[in-house]
């Protein structure tokens, strides 16, 4: 990184691995979460000089989700054309997916805001104000969005288990 300051590069350093997490888990996609990681980065460090004296991890996460946030409002979220359309229905040949793919995949399917809302207060344990404060809405809103989502989860969840369990158990030792 040509120009930087070391104390950016050092930030950079330690906390990139963590938040490129955080971006994988707003977008689901290792790819995206590169691109959404680097864009924050770089609204990151024209301003760093200011934010490096506060709590630039905070100021870093808030600039990711809002990034995400953007990016999401933007983007077409309907369906994707593919070149043909199967005759019939195949069963999922693997059946017995692990709980924590699962629920990464089920946080994936949230909409933006709910996804936004369940990172922040479950997988970074921010406080509502926390979220609420990152996300520029009241409170209350973020109360809302996390019952939305966690209902959303609870019923997919139920589902998950119900095809698990109807699922033939061929393969299994």
């Amino acid at each position: 990184m040509t120009g930087t300051t070391p104390d950016f590069e050092e930030f950079v350093a330690a906390r990139g691995p963590q938040l490129l997490r955080a971006a994988w888990m707003l977008t689901g996609d290792a790819h995206l979460a590169e691109d959404l990681l680097q864009t924050a980065l770089a609204k990151i460090w024209p301003r760093w000089h200011r934010v490096a004296t506060q709590n630039p991890e905070a100021y870093a996460r808030k600039v990711l989700v809002n990034t995400f946030s953007s990016w999401w409002q933007r983007r077409w979220r309907s369906e994707v054309p593919h070149g043909e359309v199967p005759d019939s229905v195949t069963a999922d040949v693997f059946p017995a997916v692990d709980l924590e793919h699962s629920l990464a995949h089920l946080v994936h399917s949230l909409p933006g805001r709910q996804r936004a809302v369940v990172f922040l207060r479950f997988f970074e344990d921010l406080s509502v104000e926390e979220t609420a404060a990152i996300l520029g809405c009241r409170p209350g809103t973020v109360k809302s969005q996390t019952s939305k989502a966690l209902s959303v989860l609870r019923e997919q969840l139920v589902a998950v288990r119900n095809r698990e369990e109807d699922a033939p158990c061929a393969g299994h030792r």
